[in-house]
């Protein structure tokens, strides 16, 4: 598997073609687009060309909000940002966890003061499945080439320290790859075992774009395992009534 930062992409803003700054940042780096390729995009820039920021002095903090940001220690108009993105407020202890409205369940539902300008918050894509295939749709249309585009996003995970990638829109891909029936190296079939590839693809790309000032938006992928196809990302989401911990 080979992995491409694609850098020297502008800032994006209101109305960018993303698809389109991906193509022009593979042709200033004479990388060329295959078949099977998977494109891992930062969500922030898709959030940016699509309108999803918000600039908290027109936000008003409600009282709630209010009550929240004293105990976690936050910003209450970034918090009102907040429970507007919210179905379901999961924790509150030093961080705000909730369910989005896409059923993620993160912190802060996925709203972002960095990479952004200072007094400003990024909320996830309304529909991250419906951007990705955007920015796949004009890849295809300028190249003719059949790729992958996955929207990730760095969150905190429970039980463990540190943040990874995680796929927040696919197209092109299938969200589960299910391994159950094949066997192991000692012919033992297996059981349970279903695999992300997306989160697995996003968990890679992560380490290249970085977090801070590495200007690293997006990632190529060549060579990666996955199953072609059309699917949502909600079916990488464990279902309520599974979760043991909620």
């Amino acid at each position: 598997m080979e992995i491409f930062p694609l850098s020297e992409i502008p800032l994006v803003g209101l109305g960018d073609d993303v698809g389109e700054l991906l193509l022009e940042s593979c042709e200033r780096q004479r990388i060329e687009l295959e078949d099977g390729d998977v494109v891992v995009v930062a969500q922030s820039i898709v959030s940016k060309a699509e309108g999803n920021v918000m600039d908290l002095t027109s936000i008003e903090p409600s009282s709630r909000s209010k009550r929240i940001a004293d105990e976690i220690g936050e910003d209450p108009r970034k918090v009102e940002v907040i429970l507007n993105q919210t179905e379901e407020i999961v924790r509150v202890k030093h961080v705000l966890i909730s369910r989005t409205h896409h059923g993620f369940v993160c912190a802060d539902a996925g709203v972002d003061s960095s990479n952004v300008e200072a007094g400003k918050v990024t909320k996830l894509p309304e529909n991250p499945d419906v951007s990705a295939k955007k920015i796949r749709k004009r890849i295809k249309e300028k190249t003719g080439k059949e790729v992958a585009v996955i929207i990730s996003d760095s969150w905190g995970r429970p039980f463990r320290l540190g943040a990874v990638g995680f796929a927040v829109g696919v197209s092109g891909m299938k969200p589960l790859m299910d391994l159950r029936g094949r066997k192991d190296i000692y012919g033992v079939p297996l059981e349970t075992t279903i695999i992300a590839p997306p989160d697995s693809l996003a968990a890679v790309a992560s380490l290249e774009m970085g977090e801070a000032n590495e200007r690293v938006p997006a990632v190529l992928i060549k060579g990666a395992t996955y199953e072609p196809g059309e699917g949502c990302i909600s079916e990488l989401i464990r279902s309520k009534e599974k979760d043991l911990f909620r």
